[in-house]
């Protein structure tokens, strides 16, 4: 017998191709910007820019996310990346911040690229879901971000 489901594929959702066309821009502006300094600077002021125009619960976490990775992590460097939040070692992703109003998702996501020195054992978390931060998120994400950037 054979199956009557449908496998094909349907292409990517409004909110992939939309997160894929803020990254080409993302690009684009990083291209025009001049020295090093100035490039860091517009980075994270378009962070900040990005976490302001999210909805209140994305941007409360994410000004929270925000204080503690740079706080915890000042060497990673705030940049947009496919539109939302994300710190790089030497414009390498290595965290970053999905809202779940971005992605029509139940919860946010804080998530960590293979960059990140997370290994433990044959298996590890590489992604978080949040719903809030608490003061228990902030340390633990303080935790993590430290021993990505080892």
């Amino acid at each position: 017998m054979t199956s009557t489901t449908s496998t094909a594929y349907e292409g990517f959702t409004a909110e992939e191709r939309a997160a894929m066309k803020d990254h080409a821009q993302e690009l684009k502006a990083a291209g025009r910007r001049s020295s090093p300094a100035d490039k860091a600077a517009e980075a994270e002021r378009a962070v900040l820019a990005k976490i302001a125009e999210m909805q209140d619960s994305d941007r409360t976490m994410a000004e929270r996310l925000h204080a503690v990775i740079t706080e915890n992590a000042p060497a990673l460097a705030p940049k947009l990346w496919y539109g939302m939040p994300a710190y790089a070692l030497d414009g390498k992703v290595v965290c970053f911040f999905q809202s779940a109003e971005k992605f029509k998702a139940r919860y946010a996501t804080l998530g960590f690229s293979d960059l990140a020195r997370l290994d433990s054992g044959p298996m590890w978390p590489a992604g978080f879901a949040l719903t809030e931060v608490t003061p228990e998120v902030e340390t633990r994400v303080a935790e993590l971000v430290k021993q990505a950037v080892r």
